[in-house]
C-alpha cells in the first residue's frame, strides 16, 4: 500500500497576497519558522494552525492541503 503524505500550497498563496512568512507567522501566531517548516513539509501543521493558514489567507482549508498518493 502507498503512503500518504500531506502536500501544501501555502508559499503560493502567501506569495499571491504578497505576505512574507514573517508577517503571515505574525496574523496566526506562530514563528516565521513554524511558517517555513510547514511550506517545506518537514512540519505537518495541527488542525487548528492549518484552519487558522487558510482564515488568513482567505481560502479553504482543503485549498491549502491535499493528500498525495
Amino acid at each position: 500500500m502507498r503512503e500518504e503524505r500531506l502536500i501544501n500550497s501555502l508559499r503560493e498563496h502567501r506569495a499571491r497576497l504578497g505576505l512574507t512568512q514573517e508577517q503571515l507567522a505574525a496574523l496566526v501566531g506562530v514563528t516565521r519558522k513554524s511558517i517555513n517548516t510547514v511550506e517545506t513539509g518537514r512540519f505537518v501543521p495541527s488542525t487548528l494552525l492549518a484552519l487558522k493558514l487558510a482564515r488568513a489567507l482567505g481560502v479553504p482549508v482543503e485549498t491549502l492541503f491535499q493528500l498525495e498518493g
